[in-house]
């Protein structure tokens, strides 16, 4: 497929990592993952966090922090303590993999194996390997880079969309490094565009009411929270909407590189492949609820 690399636009990569992000992301919330987990002898959050971080190798809990940013370090510790005594990363990464591949099964149905999930696993995985050219900076991205690639499209198609989205990840957390924005902060940022329901992040990211309060005081002092009546009530301030505005479309312009590697067409058939799955996915409850 012929593109000009020049054409493919921020736009096009936020467009084209949030069609298909649900049927990577549903490996959070479905059962299949969190009972894989367990039969490892992983409890609570440490199948999350365990499996996340093990493409990095048996990892510390601050290399744990330090990638994924936002969770409360306590929790992080509590769940990551002792756990690679009992569990090995290809153990866990093995794990993982079937896991989400039987979660997409069970949501897909007939689809799975169709020639169009080898189509977009094609597409995927050449904007994935693209991606694999520019891993400084990225170390979240850079430990998943390294993992083989499976050979089934279905593996392949989620394989690829776990790199994007890593790849979209550790460029966003270098975003909010730069604009001086701690853990919680970016939370109370996240929490004020009202784009997902507050208590699913405060319930697991670990972090305490007050210091939830006190994240959004320091906002407040910032100029970027707008002040109201009601405390709970948070809402971004012009000045907070244009920080909020920089760091989105920032994120989509660090995001472009590996969407080159089939243009702007090839975007635009993987959104349109992927679009129904992702609709059956978040249909079969995979993203919650």
């Amino acid at each position: 497929m012929s593109h000009d690399p020049s054409t493919v636009s921020p736009l096009t990569a936020r467009k084209t990592w949030r069609t298909v992000e649900p049927l990577h992301g549903m490996v959070y919330f479905a059962p299949e993952a969190a009972a894989s987990y367990r039969e490892l002898g992983l409890e609570g959050q440490s199948g999350y966090f365990v499996s996340r971080s093990a493409p990095m190798g048996a990892v510390t809990a601050g290399t744990v922090v330090a990638t994924f940013f936002n969770f409360r370090p306590s929790l992080v510790h509590a769940s990551m303590d002792g756990v690679w005594d009992r569990v090995s990363p290809s153990d866990v990464l093995a794990a993982r993999l079937e896991a989400a591949v039987s979660a997409l099964r069970r949501m897909l149905g007939d689809a799975a194996d169709t020639e169009d999930v080898a189509t977009a696993a094609d597409l995927a995985a050449r904007a994935a390997q693209r991606a694999g050219e520019h891993r400084e900076g990225r170390p979240l991205f850079a430990g998943h880079a390294d993992l083989p690639w499976p050979e089934a499209p279905l593996e392949r198609l989620w394989h690829a969309q776990t790199l994007l989205r890593e790849f979209r990840g550790d460029g966003h957390i270098s975003l909010l490094v730069h604009h001086g924005l701690d853990a919680v902060e970016a939370l109370v940022m996240h929490e004020a565009t009202a784009e997902l329901p507050v208590d699913i992040l405060r319930a697991t990211r670990g972090w305490s009411d007050e210091e939830w309060a006190q994240g959004a005081e320091r906002l407040r002092a910032r100029g970027w929270l707008t002040p109201t009546a009601d405390a709970d009530h948070l809402s971004l301030s012009a000045e907070g909407l244009a920080v909020r505005q920089d760091i989105e479309e920032a994120t989509d312009r660090l995001s472009v590189f590996p969407y080159e590697a089939i243009g702007e067409e090839g975007c635009d058939t993987l959104r349109g492949l992927a679009r129904p799955w992702s609709r059956a996915v978040v249909s079969a409850a995979g993203l919650g609820g």
